[in-house]
């Protein structure tokens, strides 16, 4: 039978770090004042950050492990990521004030151990980049789980399904964004072509199907993968992102500029748009679709096919405690057998209305708001969150990875959908702290509390329209075309001795050459 305690305890890891007299009091049941100073509001974020998220970062590979109960061994890249994208939004907040007491040091930095950490992992894993880029298969690709520790692989090919190329293209984005704010992640040439490989894996994503967000590959999780829109979506966002970027900020040049295939650029757009509103064969809709579309990624330029995207999502999988990942998603369900990885032929019919309902969405769903400029949306999901948090005993707010149906309630669960209370993970088998959702909590709130502002937390402006994205920073880019010029198909032209002029898409005309021959690139 399952219990609701009232706090969350957590369990440190070994490697937690210990107390010191330059960080903050901790006290019990924070209070916050009616009328706070910017200071107050920022030291707030600080202190959650810290205690929450920065407090289980590895001191040797800057890693965030996926468990915080003590001996966890095990960090997930997507994970890492998004905690590292809170401790540089916090930062992003105190560069407002002038004297930060060195905060706005330790968080950036802290943030570029992370991403610096798993470019040492990657780089440890740079004969698997070229055998992916000639076979790109489950068994040749980088892996996406790696030792908190070391760095070393921790799970094989047949242990996990590591051909997550979302998790690459989310780094790639995240590294872009990242330097585009003025920190220096990269710091040599052979780090510049090591991304550049990154990059022609993640160029053919159209035809590599993968695991995806939630690692199990097709929907009756046997083991098989299949091509998912929030895997393309993702990648295509990376490459926009990156291509024609400079990864050594304002101090590079032409050497440490990052270029992408425009042919396979296009084919990605052009799969996504194909596979949306669906996120795979087997996927009708998916929850994952939520960062593909929105925040971090803004992988659609149209509008229409986004609205149609995102009401198919949270019409379907929206509910009282969260958002389900999927219809039938058996994943930490009552009736799931914790001790088989694959399920039987047709099992997922018997998840069918007792999927587990995950908060985090609540949050993706109140930074979309706070994107596109929709208070109302920002609120609803705001109060629909408030419920279902909890609180450390420090009095930090907690955000649980999902809500589950007990055992003995499922037939009730089923007959009467919704009727029943659902319980908490914090009192599961996934440790006391989701990272992930502490990371996301923190970002929303910033955002919600107009502390940071999008132009902050996504300076390459991933959310402004397409036709309004290009700036100095992607001057090398071939793909984004300039505001208010229409985009011309590139063409040769031979010509004789003809001496018409020559006019393309209604434009002035191109001067010939002495020779007679006329070229337009």
């Amino acid at each position: 039978m399952a219990s609701s305690p009232d706090a969350v305890v957590s369990s440190p890891p070994a490697f937690l770090r210990s107390g010191s007299v330059y960080e903050p009091l901790k006290s019990i049941n924070l209070l916050r004042a009616d009328h706070e100073t910017l200071w107050d509001k920022l030291d707030y974020y600080y202190r959650i950050v810290k205690s929450t998220v920065l407090q289980y970062q590895s001191p040797t590979t800057g890693l965030f492990p996926t468990k915080t109960c003590g001996g966890a061994r095990e960090a997930k890249v997507q994970d890492s990521l998004y905690c590292a994208a809170a401790a540089w939004a916090v930062a992003l907040a105190y560069r407002r004030i002038d004297d930060d007491k060195g905060r706005t040091h330790e968080l950036e930095h802290s943030a570029v151990k992370c991403m610096r950490g798993i470019l040492y992992c990657y780089m440890r894993q740079a004969d698997k980049v070229q055998q992916f880029k000639q076979d790109p298969r489950p068994t040749t690709c980088l892996h996406s789980v790696f030792n908190v520790r070391t760095g070393d692989e921790v799970l094989s090919y047949e242990e996990y399904g590591h051909l997550q190329i979302n998790a690459v293209s989310l780094y790639l984005l995240y590294l872009v964004e990242m330097i585009s704010s003025g920190l220096q992640i990269i710091y040599n040439t052979d780090e510049v072509s090591f991304i550049q490989n990154l990059v022609f894996c993640v160029e053919r994503v159209y035809r590599v199907p993968d695991f995806g967000v939630w690692e199990r590959g097709s929907k009756y999780n046997n083991g098989s993968t299949e091509l998912h829109s929030s895997s393309v979506g993702l990648a295509k966002a990376a490459l926009e992102a990156i291509n024609g970027f400079n990864l050594f900020g304002n101090q590079g040049c032409s050497w440490s500029v990052i270029f992408v295939d425009l042919d396979a650029h296009n084919r990605n757009r052009q799969t996504l748009c194909s596979l949306l509103p669906r996120e795979s064969r087997s996927h009708n809709t998916d929850a994952a679709l939520l960062p593909c579309t929105s925040y971090p990624a803004f992988a659609l330029d149209d509008e229409a096919l986004f609205l149609q995207t995102l009401d198919k999502v949270v019409r379907k999988l929206k509910g009282k405690y969260g958002f389900k990942r999927f219809l039938r998603d058996g994943y930490r369900t009552s009736l799931e057998d914790p001790n088989r990885r694959y399920y039987k032929p047709a099992e997922i019919k018997l998840f069918d209305g007792i999927e587990c309902e995950f908060p985090i969405f609540f949050l993706y769903m109140m930074i979309d708001g706070v994107f596109r400029g929709n208070p109302k949306q920002v609120q609803e999901y705001q109060d629909l969150l408030t419920p279902v948090l909890h609180q450390t005993s420090e009095g930090y707010p907690v955000v649980p990875k999902y809500y589950y149906v007990p055992a003995d309630f499922v037939e009730l669960e089923k007959r009467n959908p919704g009727s029943q209370k659902r319980f908490p993970s914090n009192c599961g088998r996934d440790g006391k702290l989701f990272l992930w959702g502490q990371a996301l909590y923190i970002i929303a709130k910033l955002l919600a509390e107009e502390l940071i502002s999008p132009q902050d937390i996504d300076p390459i402006q991933r959310y402004v329209p397409l036709r309004s994205q290009r700036n100095v920073s992607m001057r090398f880019s071939n793909q984004v075309p300039q505001a208010g010029i229409e985009p011309t198909t590139p063409v040769c032209v031979l010509t004789g001795n003809r001496t018409d002029n020559l006019t393309v898409n209604g434009t002035m005309p191109y001067p010939r050459s002495h020779s007679g021959w006329v070229t337009v690139l």
